[in-house]
């Protein structure tokens, strides 16, 4: 119940397609840009990458391709404007996941106050997105299937803990300890590596479908649900692991609610469920009956 009442003061999932929206605007242009700029030193861009870590043939393949391949005249005009607009996505980016910490968290807003906080985990973002796509590069290597999946979301749920419990404390300004985000760390982790398995399975079919629809933009529909998912996930696991982190703190002070607390706090529940369940009922009454009017 906390759990849910404290995913709903965060707005969830408002809080998740913001998320989700911030890292499109921000890894798009740096997927472009890194193609652009190591095309001589690497064997796959990052649309070959994408195609080959998540199997994309086809209309979906495609869609990636136009979306990640740069234009043969962009090479002279990656410098400044590249740069500037890359680091402002980022940075951006940065910012809607530090209010996520602190809303959660319930910290004073820092703004762009924690830039340099900000900077470093930008850093740190690029060493983990550098090791999961090395994992992901050798793991993967054995071919498509569910097996390599699961030993792949495996091995890299680790570093994607360690990666998630350094970005709570980088991006709170410190002010939240490490050993108080490893029940967020863990927890999302877990369910990222649950979710990668997933995708790697409903992805391309996503991603095809949407692509022969739509194109270019087919692409980036599918991307942005992925991204929505995956932040969800995040923002889900920030909820669950504050509560538990303070739920543990209560026990380890021996603090323990009694039986009519207890018993109030499910009749609140309860009672709340039966309450959105009428609303419910009401209104697709009401919408039914303007219908047959119509």
């Amino acid at each position: 119940m906390r759990v849910l009442s404290r995913f709903q003061k965060i707005v969830g999932f408002d809080r998740s397609m913001a998320l989700a929206s911030s890292a499109l605007t921000a890894l798009v242009p740096l997927a472009i840009l890194s193609s652009a700029v190591l095309s001589n030193f690497v064997k796959h861009d990052a649309a070959e990458r994408i195609a080959r870590r998540y199997n994309l043939t086809g209309a979906g393949a495609e869609a990636v391709a136009a979306l990640f391949s740069p234009a043969e005249s962009t090479s002279a005009t990656v410098g400044i404007f590249g740069v500037v607009f890359l680091m402002i996505s980022v940075l951006s980016f940065a910012r809607a996941s530090q209010r996520l910490f602190e809303q959660t968290w319930e910290l004073k807003p820092l703004s762009v106050r924690n830039t340099r906080n900000g900077l470093w985990w930008i850093l740190t973002l690029g060493g983990y997105t550098v090791v999961s796509g090395g994992l992901s590069a050798v793991l993967g290597g054995h071919g498509p299937g569910l097996v390599t999946a699961m030993w792949t979301a495996a091995c890299e749920a680790p570093v994607t803990a360690v990666f998630l419990v350094c970005s709570g404390w980088l991006l709170s300004a410190k002010r939240i300890a490490r050993s108080d985000l490893i029940p967020f760390g863990v927890t999302a982790a877990l369910l990222t590596a649950a979710y990668s398995v997933g995708a790697s399975l409903y992805l391309p079919r996503l991603f095809n479908s949407s692509a022969s629809r739509y194109g270019v933009f087919g692409a980036v529909f599918a991307m942005l649900s992925a991204l929505f998912a995956a932040m969800l996930i995040i923002v889900a696991s920030a909820a669950l692991g504050r509560e538990v982190r303070d739920e543990l703190s209560r026990i380890r002070q021996g603090h323990r609610p009694s039986d009519h607390e207890v018993r109030q706090q499910w009749e609140g529940v309860v009672d709340q469920t039966r309450s959105r369940w009428r609303t419910a009922r009401e209104h697709v009454s009401h919408r039914r009956s303007k219908d047959v009017d119509r």
